[in-house]
């Protein structure tokens, strides 16, 4: 009897097992508060990329409804290879990435050090900088259209006064007219790169410099052996984001040129709206959008493979 008491109270001792326990409730408790950001992510970017992918294999007019999607397989991506305005536009999106990121850089990462070490009210430097990254975009093309006007503009009548009869066109040009977006999308997003630059070079260690000048090393071998390293991270930042950036740009072209004259300034995301939006032919214009994806995770992953092989953290 006494052993079939122990066995009893044992048994009353041992807790029942139960699903919900407190590691359970407490990832419960987790998952509640991100599912309004979990919710928010498959119709906002995941649904539109599924979406997207299954219209570029389609042919869909907007207007139509979704009653007018019909299969078309690849026939939109086999006609991206024969549109001549696609490979204009990726001609002229890559001569915009190849000029406006790495002079950007550049000018960027001197103007960065310069105010960092040389410059009284740098400050206020900073400031005047940043200002034309954060204002609109709009207020921006507007100010250097008017720059940029053939007779009028500050830019050709300066020109005239010291002696060139015919200045350029400017946006009016088919010669000039992506040369002057590029200007003006350097001269709007440097002062971005100004403020990621300047906040790497005050986290260099100033002891570093101090050595390198008591080995009577210059301040230009200082910034080749020194200051560019240590700014690696930085750089591959930059360049990346840079770049990425540089594929949508559509904004400028938009106000200013509407990818004219004779497609002389459009680019692959302009290319997009005029199908998608102006023709309304959203199964090509999604074709030509994942080809804008592949380009940029191509070189997004070469960025990252040539980071882990340079720079060293």
């Amino acid at each position: 009897m006494e052993n079939e008491v122990v066995k009893t109270d044992v048994v009353k001792a041992v807790p029942k097992k139960t699903f919900w326990t407190n590691g359970r409730k407490e990832g419960l408790y987790g998952w509640l508060f991100i599912l309004p950001e979990v919710i928010g992510m498959l119709l906002l970017y995941i649904f539109p990329l599924v979406f997207s992918l299954i219209l570029s294999f389609s042919k869909w007019n907007l207007v139509g409804g979704l009653s007018e999607i019909h299969f078309a397989g690849f026939g939109n991506f086999i006609k991206l290879f024969h549109d001549e305005k696609v490979i204009l536009a990726l001609k002229n999106n890559f001569i915009f990435t190849l000029f406006t990121v790495p002079i950007g850089m550049f000018l960027a990462i001197v103007l960065a050090v310069i105010i960092h070490t040389k410059v009284y009210l740098s400050s206020y430097f900073k400031i005047a900088f940043f200002i034309p990254y954060i204002s609109s975009i709009i207020a921006i093309g507007a100010v250097w259209s008017a720059l940029y006007h053939p007779s009028l503009g500050p830019i050709n009548q300066f020109l005239r006064s010291v002696g060139i009869d015919n200045p350029p066109m400017w946006l009016a040009s088919p010669k000039t007219s992506l040369l002057s977006i590029i200007i003006i999308s350097i001269w709007a997003g440097i002062g971005y790169q100004i403020i990621i630059y300047l906040s790497s070079l005050s986290s260099i260690p100033d002891e570093l410099y101090e050595a390198a000048s008591i080995d009577g090393a210059s301040q230009i071998q200082q910034f080749f052996k020194i200051t560019l390293p240590m700014l690696g991270p930085t750089n591959v930042f930059l360049f990346i984001t840079l770049l990425i950036g540089s594929f949508k740009v559509f904004d400028l072209i938009a106000f200013l040129t509407q990818g004219g004259p004779n497609d002389s300034s459009t680019v692959i995301v302009f290319r997009i709206y005029e199908e998608g939006f102006q023709k309304f032919n959203m199964g090509y214009a999604s074709a030509i959008s994942w080809l804008l994806f592949i380009i940029v995770g191509i070189i997004t992953l070469i960025s990252w493979k040539l980071q882990k092989r340079y720079v060293h953290y």
